[in-house]
């Protein structure tokens, strides 16, 4: 399967398959340095599948720690000055293979080194379907999640189906949550489908058509990018369910999509309090809970933490929080949330836990 982007220019294909690792080879030949820059859970699955593109290259590896970890400005100092000390050339292609956090880091690398370098993103993880298409990179601050960064565009994004065989249930839990998204963003229809598809734990664990609607996400994402791709209007839609979401992710180190799926039903939450809306939250608790998501952790969340790291989230402007709402599904929009609003959906939240 094979999509592309439209814009005006210097667009990238986006190849969906087993085995797409090897357009890497093609894609990569005319440059001086390859740098693969590989998230050491993979490395040690995959190497046998690596070496062989890596060698065809003449290329070099850096395997760096798995997950957030290395989204940091220490880390990002030390790498960077390491990949200095090869002597490179402009002539220079980082391949970031890996989750979400390896493509965040390794794109931030490549729109800073020797002033911008291509990059290809090889995502290996469900949750990377989404952070590999749209071109944002960036590593985390101490005071939030992603608040360094840049829009800098892949050359290319290769998702090589056959690295999701090797997944712990809890990383399909966290791709499954913005594949879910997505589905929310496109309508009752499709939300309904992939509800029936993935019912249970069982039918998620098997990944049993996993790919049509891993293809159906990005599809959904690039069709808002290409309209806006720096954020400054519809791209925001894709932040459902980050606001509430980021929060409790960075200050609970709970995995992103786990952190997304509760904070899809907090907004949930919200809608009905602010928008009149008249969703059956306890439904979406029960679906995500019954997934595995730890959605009754909750209960144990301090609120007055929460509201502080919410109200540094890079959509806020000086008028507070902004969060995107579905007044319906498939219809998102971003609305100003007052803090009370917040709060009250945050004891009804927890209130609806204990039914």
């Amino acid at each position: 399967m094979k999509l592309e982007t439209t814009y005006t220019s210097d667009n990238y294909p986006i190849i969906i398959e087993h085995g797409a690792l090897d357009y890497v080879k093609d894609k990569t030949k005319a440059y001086k340095h390859v740098i693969f820059v590989i998230d050491e859970t993979v490395s040690n699955y995959w190497q046998s599948k690596l070496d062989p593109v890596i060698n065809h290259l003449d290329g070099h590896q850096l395997i760096v720690p798995s997950g957030e970890q290395i989204k940091t400005l220490e880390f990002y100092t030390q790498t960077i000055e390491q990949l200095l000390s090869l002597q490179l050339t402009r002539s220079t292609c980082l391949v970031a293979v890996g989750g979400g956090a390896t493509g965040d880091f390794t794109g931030f690398l490549a729109a800073t080194l020797l002033r911008g370098v291509d990059f290809i993103q090889v995502p290996t993880t469900i949750l990377a379907h989404d952070s590999s298409v749209g071109g944002k990179v960036g590593i985390n601050s101490q005071h939030g999640k992603n608040l360094i960064g840049a829009f800098y565009r892949p050359t290319a994004v290769y998702y090589d189906l056959d690295f999701l065989n090797s997944l712990s249930y809890e990383q399909v839990l966290s791709g499954y949550a913005e594949v879910y998204k997505h589905a929310l963003l496109n309508g009752e229809t499709e939300t309904q489908a992939i509800e029936q598809h993935f019912d249970n734990q069982q039918h998620l664990a098997s990944l049993r058509g996993l790919d049509h609607y891993l293809f159906k996400g990005i599809e959904t994402k690039l069709a808002i990018i290409v309209q806006d791709e720096t954020e400054q209007n519809q791209r925001k839609y894709l932040n459902l369910g980050h606001t509430f979401g980021h929060a409790i992710e960075y200050h609970y180190k709970l995995p992103h999509g786990h952190a997304v799926a509760i904070g899809i039903i907090y907004q949930f939450i919200v809608a009905n309090l602010m928008l009149g809306t008249q969703y059956d939250t306890q439904h979406y608790i029960d679906y995500l809970n019954r997934l595995g998501y730890p959605v009754r952790n909750v209960a144990t969340y301090d609120f007055e933490t929460i509201l502080s790291l919410m109200m540094k989230d890079k959509k806020n402007d000086h008028y507070g929080v902004q969060m995107v709402l579905l007044k319906g599904l498939g219809e998102p929009g971003v609305y100003h949330v007052p803090n009370h609003i917040l709060q009250q959906a945050f004891e009804q939240f927890t209130h609806d836990l204990t039914r």
